[in-house]
């Protein structure tokens, strides 16, 4: 399901569109590492929520489940894959970053949903 992480960083939404309509054991986990205030304006279903500047002290519970691989969100795709290479550099090999992030999911995705 998930590329190979030796020559992919980042994943595209139709992907990560795919994938949330699996049963959430089936599918990778799917990380918003945005700040409160963009979460409120809009989000993915079935999103967790671990903000960028709290992925060193929430670390353990990121790396509690990854067998089913990590993708990780943002606005625009920037914040995203530094969590994701941070999350590689502590041993999570299959962490990804969602493309272009909500942004580029709103184009392509969910045109209703809202933007900032």
């Amino acid at each position: 399901m998930l590329p190979n992480s030796q020559t992919h960083i980042e994943v595209s939404p139709a992907d990560v569109a795919s994938w949330i309509q699996l049963p959430p054991q089936e599918r990778p986990r799917l990380i918003d590492c945005r700040e409160r205030e963009e979460l409120e304006i809009c989000q993915i279903a079935g999103n967790e929520w671990f903000p960028l500047s709290t992925l060193a002290e929430t670390l353990d519970a990121l790396t509690s489940d990854t067998e089913r691989g990590i993708v990780v969100y943002c606005h625009h795709g920037m914040r995203s894959q530094r969590a994701a290479m941070f999350l590689r550099s502590r041993g999570v090999e299959n962490a990804f970053s969602m493309a272009g992030g909500i942004e580029a999911w709103t184009d392509q995705i969910d045109p209703s949903m809202p933007r900032y």
